[in-house]
């Protein structure tokens, strides 16, 4: 159910996805907040600050963009470039369990961090953007793709809201990464909604409201999406406190692997069995889960077992 914006007090940071709604500019939107998640998806890898920061903004535009339709499944953004990030991935899935992962250069991302430029020319390169939603066997995946461009991830995300039929959407995504720091990263959005009645409002007139909303958005400060002094009530009545903003249950998020002995176990099955052996040292296997870097070991016996 929504509430106003007075009427109850919300966290002011941690890990969630806020839903609103402005209703006099006829938009919906969402605030999303990182901080544990992200410490705890990066705990076991050694990202520079420069590739944290990007994968901690491609995880909470994750979420965002995973609030825009009701699924029961798994929501994925991925990137794949010829870039020295040659692949970013992130998903969640419907019940809030968040992961991510970058697979780098380390040597292209040095020479790269040192170069002016924004971050999608020069950490990713030439490449696309894909968003999947797969809820299971039983139902046909969908997937839209488009190239990579503009400065920033979210640019790449609403170039493809821009080409596709879906509705007017504005994206901000904001990170900040630093050394012995929580690690944080916020997005908002809003997405112009479709007219129940096309005669309750002029054309002109839903135009001129989403540009108003859009240029209010613009006014926000990355300091201010990210401060702990901030609640997501109070950033939200200083953009649209005129404009009737309705605000809904948050949904909390949690940084999840989904790996397990037995996934891993039905992966490697799947291969022929002497690709299996030829990669096995003793007869053994060590397979490592790359989003939180488990090891599961498969004993020679195991790898036997594993096909027969």
């Amino acid at each position: 159910m929504p509430t106003d914006l007075d009427d109850g007090v919300m966290s002011e940071f941690g890990d969630f996805i806020q839903p609103f709604q402005i209703e006099d500019l006829g938009l919906m939107g969402r605030i999303v907040r990182l901080d544990v998640a992200l410490a705890s998806a990066f705990a076991r890898q050694n990202y520079p600050i420069e590739i944290a920061s990007l994968l901690a903004e491609a995880m909470a535009l994750t979420v965002s963009l995973s609030g825009i339709i009701k699924f029961d499944g798994i929501f994925t953004l991925q990137t794949q470039s010829d870039g020295p990030v040659n692949l970013l991935m992130s998903d969640i899935t419907s019940d809030g369990d968040i992961r991510g992962y970058a697979r780098f250069d380390v040597e292209a991302v040095e020479l790269a961090s040192v170069r002016s430029g924004s971050t999608v020319p020069k950490f990713l390169g030439a490449g696309h953007l894909a968003l999947t939603i797969d809820q299971g066997q039983d139902t046909e995946r969908y997937q839209g793709i488009v190239e990579l461009t503009g400065s920033s991830i979210s640019d790449c995300a609403q170039a493809y809201f821009r080409n596709s039929e879906q509705l007017e959407t504005a994206i901000i995504v904001v990170s900040e990464i630093e050394a012995d720091e929580m690690p944080r990263a916020a997005a908002l959005m809003i997405q112009r909604m479709p007219s129940e009645d096309e005669g309750s409002i002029a054309r002109e007139d839903e135009d001129e409201a989403w540009y108003r909303a859009v240029a209010l958005m613009s006014s926000i400060k990355a300091e201010e999406l990210l401060s702990e002094e901030l609640s997501v009530s109070q950033i939200l009545f200083r953009l649209y406190h005129e404009d009737g903003v309705r605000v809904y249950a948050q949904k909390p998020v949690q940084h999840t692997c989904r790996c397990s002995y037995e996934k891993v176990s039905s992966t490697l099955s799947s291969f022929p069995r002497d690709e299996i052996e030829d990669m096995s040292e003793d007869g053994a296997v060590t397979v490592t889960c790359e989003f939180c870097k488990t090891d599961y070991r498969f004993a020679k016996e195991d790898v036997a077992n594993l096909f027969d």
